[in-house]
């Protein structure tokens, strides 16, 4: 009887395995449709010409991946089902393809059909017949043309994408992400509390609320596309100044949907308000917390859907003092506390007088008007830059913001100049800008920041400090 080593019954297999294999490709090959009958995507595709590939007769592995499937750059591919790369027959046989070239828009290196409609950020993009890739020309929030200019120009501060505000117009922007409205006249002229600063008296180079009352200073919220900070700093400066003055017994994060459902007189919820109203909403009426009345976040305006409807009231309890007449609109959470503050005070627009207040009594409330440029703030001492001056209009937009002051500081540059500097929360969320906040140049009332500076006292009683303790 005959015997086969081993080795060579293995090598046999093996041989005959791979010969199944070659045959199976090959059915495969013979089977599958083709290309050009599906359509050839990508009719410039220069995918023989790039590998120099031109086989003769049939070589299966003459192939090149081809937009997730394969194409061949062989003579056995030229045949009635095709799988033919697309300029096997221009580069290879030099004849034109036989397949009329694919109608749509050659752009960014790939190839869209005629009439489709796409998105390029915030601008919606049509391939035309013509072939003619044509696109709305909106400004968008996040321009990164505009990153680019400020990154370059040294301004003190680094720009970036904002990954929320992409796909955004600017006008979006400015309509939906700010939203308290600038104090009529008669506001504007209310009168200032003189802080009087003794001649002796030397304020700290830096300060840093959550320094001097850790765990007293909340973080910031996300207004969403809610044009609501009027809710957001009111109800933000609140909370610091309620946790603050009641030396820590009561450390509510006050609920800013409260305002925007509840303070409704002149006021219009997710459309804007006046920090005025919010602020006498929250001596007269008072608001729970975030916790108890959560944030609804809507989004952009439809009309069919104005604020949501108030689910919170309170009522008197004497000495003016209130307490609520609802369950917590969340459900999970009965602590339905009311919390009030006294009435709101002005300070004077001199630097040294918001930093003593700020130092002495907490977080103050800013107004400032917001350029295209501050949605970009990434990271440093923000102002606002001339990078927009040079393009049309639409590119210049702003509107007016308000904003929780929580300290000051001031940093030398690399060219040896030295800025001053507020620190400020905002109400876009945690990943914007420094883990929310920003600074911005002090003392030069940029971008009117010390122009309508407002202050306030938690109403703490003595019963809140037992009954809260």
């Amino acid at each position: 009887m005959w015997r086969c080593p081993l080795g060579l019954l293995l090598l046999l297999l093996l041989a005959g395995l791979t010969v199944l294999e070659a045959r199976r490709s090959r059915w495969r090959r013979d089977l599958a449709p083709g290309l050009h009958l599906r359509g050839i995507r990508d009719a410039g595709g220069r995918y023989c010409q790039e590998r120099d590939m031109c086989c003769r007769g049939r070589a299966d592995d003459c192939a090149l991946p081809y937009l997730g499937v394969t194409c061949y750059c062989d003579l056995f591919c030229n045949r009635t089902v095709s799988d033919c790369c697309p300029d096997f027959w221009d580069f290879c046989l030099g004849v034109p393809p036989p397949f009329p070239p694919i109608q749509g828009c050659m752009h960014g290196g790939r190839i869209y059909p005629v009439f489709g409609t796409y998105w390029e950020n915030c601008n919606r993009c049509t391939c035309r017949e013509n072939g003619q890739w044509d696109c709305d020309q909106e400004p968008c929030l996040v321009d990164p043309d505009m990153i680019n200019a400020i990154n370059q120009g040294n301004y003190g501060w680094q720009a970036g994408n904002h990954s929320a505000f992409w796909g955004m117009t600017l006008d979006e922007g400015i309509r939906y992400r700010l939203g308290t409205i600038r104090p009529s006249s008669s506001v504007m002229n209310m009168n200032e509390i003189y802080t009087v600063l003794s001649p002796r008296e030397v304020l700290p180079e830096a300060f840093e609320a959550s320094e001097k009352w850790p765990n007293l200073i909340h973080e910031p919220l996300d207004q969403g596309n809610c044009a609501g900070s009027w809710a957001f700093s009111t109800a933000a400066v609140a909370s610091d100044r309620v946790s603050i003055h009641s030396l820590g017994h009561m450390t509510p994060v006050l609920s800013p949907q409260n305002l925007l459902s509840c303070n409704t007189h002149h006021q219009q919820g997710c459309r804007g308000g006046h920090l005025d109203s919010a602020w006498w909403f929250l001596r007269h009426r008072g608001v729970v917390s975030d916790n108890c009345y959560p944030f609804f976040g809507r989004e952009q305006d439809n009309e069919a859907n104005p604020a949501p409807r108030c689910m919170m009231h309170s009522r008197p309890m004497g000495r003016g003092k209130r307490q609520a007449t609802a369950h917590c609109p969340n459900g999970q959470v009965d602590a339905n506390d009311i919390y009030q503050v006294t009435p709101v005070y002005r300070l004077g627009s001199d630097e040294k007088e918001i930093m003593k207040e700020l130092m002495e009594n907490g977080p103050v409330q800013a107004l400032m008007e917001v350029h295209e440029d501050f949605f970009l703030y990434q990271r440093g001492i923000y102002s606002h830059t001339p990078v927009s001056l040079g393009r049309p209009e639409p590119y210049r937009r702003h509107g007016t913001h308000s904003v929780k002051i929580t300290g000051w500081g001031e940093e030398t540059l690399p060219g040896g100049r030295t800025v001053k500097y507020w620190t400020a929360a905002n109400s876009w969320g945690p990943t914007w800008g420094e883990r929310g906040h920003f600074r911005i140049v002090r003392g030069t009332n940029e971008c009117d920041i010390e122009s309508f500076v407002l202050g306030v006292w938690g109403r703490v009683g003595m019963e809140d400090m037992r009954h809260h303790h």
